[in-house]
């Protein structure tokens, strides 16, 4: 369906920060910054998908080139 324009490294480091996020929201009392944190299911969603939509705006790809 989408094309995939996240590399392994790329995809590694947004699942870490995703559930990083995740855990800080599930762990934090104080409810003001809790709804912040929310913001984690952006990357460990691309991370998920292997694909981010920012990357395809702008042309970008982290994924290896295929040799041909």
């Amino acid at each position: 369906m989408f094309k995939h324009n996240v590399g392994t490294i790329d995809r590694v480091i947004r699942a870490a920060i995703g559930i990083a996020a995740l855990v800080a929201f599930l762990m934090l009392p104080d409810a003001t910054w809790r709804w912040w944190l929310l913001i984690g299911l952006v990357p460990l969603g691309t991370a998920l998908l292997g694909t981010c939509p920012i990357y395809t705006v702008f042309g970008l790809s982290t994924c290896p080139m295929k040799r041909t």
